[in-house]
């Protein structure tokens, strides 16, 4: 395989960033995830957190070096998350539980899978076309659905932020799965959190998305968005791919897998050192830095060691 990937996050106007973002891939699979803690229950970052561990580490001990049943895996994976979830409630008395949208991308033998639980979004974009965007799991969603909201009023419903699936909630969590897409080079799969899609319209993503590459169009894409919402941006994060892009344009983000080992997982979502959901506080900011700085240290001898063959 050959892709492009580029994350960031920013905390926006809120004290605490509740998003969480991250990529696992081995010699022919790659998963992209991205959660967003929900607010309105406490401890929204560490359901969050334990989303993206758990779903992260079914997939390692799965994909050897692919994953064979991709609707298996996302529906097995998203439960396990939500039981962890309910878990951690238990192990630390919490009086509710903490809540989170999740939203997963597997791709693997030049195709694409993804599922979703919220309103965390996923985009497939081609030549600056959407061809593909998650539906959200919201109040909203559903009443211009059954004809009872009109699409315009999206952004100004009162029930527009009223959603009614999650992992963390009293209810299993509903896994809306996508048919598996084929993918072309260049396509980019682009997942975000509701910071981003809910201030920036998906004509600016697309526009963005085909005019730069990733690592320069996600930063920008997040500095819009924190610009025009000001002191009451929600947390903004992004998570982009592009897949088999042209070998001239390869740059530090480009990830070359053919000669990984079998067995070998690389990852940019650090789990708890006894294996357990970390505490909200135990990773901090320069901490991610360095693991990501390292894993594209490891990325850059790859792809010399794969430029030799």
């Amino acid at each position: 395989m050959r892709f492009s990937v580029y994350q960031e996050s920013h905390v926006g106007g809120r004290k605490v960033n509740q998003d969480r973002m991250g990529y696992s891939f081995t010699r022919d699979a790659l998963l992209l995830l991205l959660a967003d803690g929900m607010g309105g229950h406490i401890q929204g970052e560490m359901a969050a957190t334990i989303a993206l561990q758990t779903i992260n580490t079914v997939f390692r001990q799965n994909a050897e070096p692919y994953i064979h049943q991709p609707e298996r895996f996302f529906e097995e994976s998203f439960l396990d998350a939500h039981r962890e979830i309910l878990h951690y409630r238990d192990a630390h008395n919490l009086p509710e539980t903490p809540r989170t949208t999740i939203v997963a991308c597997l791709i693997q033998h030049g195709y694409a899978y993804w599922a979703h639980c919220g309103d965390s979004r996923l985009y497939w974009l081609r030549n600056g076309q959407i061809l593909a965007r998650t539906r959200d799991h919201s109040r909203i969603e559903t009443l211009i659905a059954q004809g009872k909201a009109k699409p315009s009023e999206r952004d100004t419903h009162p029930d527009r932020n009223k959603l009614f699936n999650c992992l963390g909630a009293p209810n299993l969590p509903i896994v809306e799965m996508s048919r598996r897409s084929l993918l072309q080079a260049g396509d980019i799969m682009l997942l975000c959190s509701d910071g981003l899609w809910s201030v920036l319209p998906d004509h600016v993503l697309a526009q963005s998305l085909q005019s730069h590459t990733i690592v320069r169009a996600v930063p920008e894409l997040l500095a819009s968005a924190t610009g025009i919402a000001g002191k009451h941006s929600d947390n903004v994060t992004a998570l982009a791919m592009m897949w088999n892009g042209s070998v001239a344009l390869a740059d530090e983000a480009t990830i070359t897998t053919n000669t990984l080992p079998l067995g070998e997982v690389t990852t940019t979502i650090l789990a708890a050192p006894d294996g357990t959901a970390a505490e909200p506080d135990a990773f901090d900011e320069a901490e991610i830095e360095r693991a990501i700085a390292e894993i594209r240290g490891a990325i850059q001898k790859t792809n010399r060691i794969t430029s030799k063959d």
